[in-house]
C-alpha cells in the first residue's frame, strides 16, 4: 500500500530538527492528531495509520522520535530489529524528550482546532504520559503501552481511553487492573484473545476485528471531544 503523506522537518524544544510524517486531511478538517510510533520507528505501517486517520478528516503529524540517535530509524519485527529498537528506547533516547516532542507537535497543530493524540506500543506509553503532562490536548487514545503501569500515579488532563490485549505477554492483566482501579475516569478496553500489537497488520498478533473496533472507539472519542 502506498502512503500519501510527506516527511517534513520540525525543530523541537532542544533545537534538534527531526523528521515528521505529515498528512493533510481528506475532506473537511476535523482536527489535528499527533500519532506516536511503535518502538520500531516511523515505519510504513505507522505511515499507513497516519493516512487512515487523515482519511477521517484529521491533519496528522507522526514524529520520528529516534532521529537524534538514529536518523530515519524504521525497522521490522524481526528478533534482531527488536533488539535494536529496545536498545535505542531504553538506553539511548531519553523518554522525556518524546513527551517534549509530542508537545511541539501539539503546538504546531493547536491553532487550527482541537488536537488529539494516539500511539502504539512505545507510543502508547508516550500517549499516556502526554495526556497527563502535555497542554492543549482534547483527548487521547493509547494502545498497549507497556510502561503505563509504572506511571500509575499520573493523572490524565484530558479524556483518555486505553487499549490492551487480553493475552499480551508483556503487559499482565494485573497491571491493566491496577491502571483501571487507579483511573476510574479513564476508559480501559481489553480485547479478548488478543496479544501485543493486535492493531498492526504486519504482526503475528494482528486481529482485524480488534483493529476496527479500536479505531471506531478512538474516532468516537475524538468526535465527542471536538473532532
Amino acid at each position: 500500500m502506498s502512503t500519501r503523506g510527506t516527511m517534513i522537518k520540525i525543530t523541537m524544544s532542544d533545537g534538534a530538527e527531526i523528521g515528521v510524517y505529515r498528512v493533510e486531511p481528506k475532506g473537511a478538517r476535523r482536527g489535528g492528531l499527533v500519532l506516536i510510533q511503535e518502538i520500531f520507528g516511523v515505519t510504513e505501517h505507522i505511515k499507513e495509520l497516519c493516512d487512515k486517520f487523515a482519511d477521517e478528516g484529521y491533519e496528522v503529524l507522526g514524529p520520528s522520535l529516534y532521529d537524534r540517535e538514529a536518523p530515519g530509524f524504521a525497522v521490522s519485527y524481526s528478533p534482531e530489529d527488536i533488539q535494536k529498537a529496545i536498545k535505542i528506547a531504553r538506553t539511548e533516547h531519553p523518554f522525556d524528550l518524546s513527551i517534549k516532542d509530542a508537545q511541539t507537535c501539539i503546538d504546531a497543530l493547536k491553532g487550527k482546532g482541537a488536537v488529539f493524540i494516539t500511539g502504539f506500543c512505545y507510543g502508547g506509553t508516550v500517549t499516556w504520559a502526554a495526556a497527563c503532562k502535555c497542554d492543549g490536548l482534547a483527548a487521547a487514545s493509547g494502545y498497549y503501552g507497556g510502561q503505563i503501569a509504572q506511571m500509575n500515579d499520573l493523572q490524565p488532563k484530558c479524556p483518555t481511553i486505553l487499549h490492551f490485549g487480553e493475552n499480551d505477554h508483556g503487559i499482565p492483566m494485573s497491571d491493566v487492573e491496577k491502571i483501571r482501579a487507579a483511573h476510574p475516569d479513564a476508559t480501559v478496553y481489553v480485547y479478548e484473545g488478543c496479544g501485543h500489537g493486535f492493531n498492526s497488520d504486519r504482526r503475528a498478533d494482528y486481529n482485524d476485528e480488534a483493529h476496527k473496533l479500536g479505531m471506531n472507539r478512538t474516532l468516537e472519542l475524538f468526535q465527542a471531544n471536538g473532532g
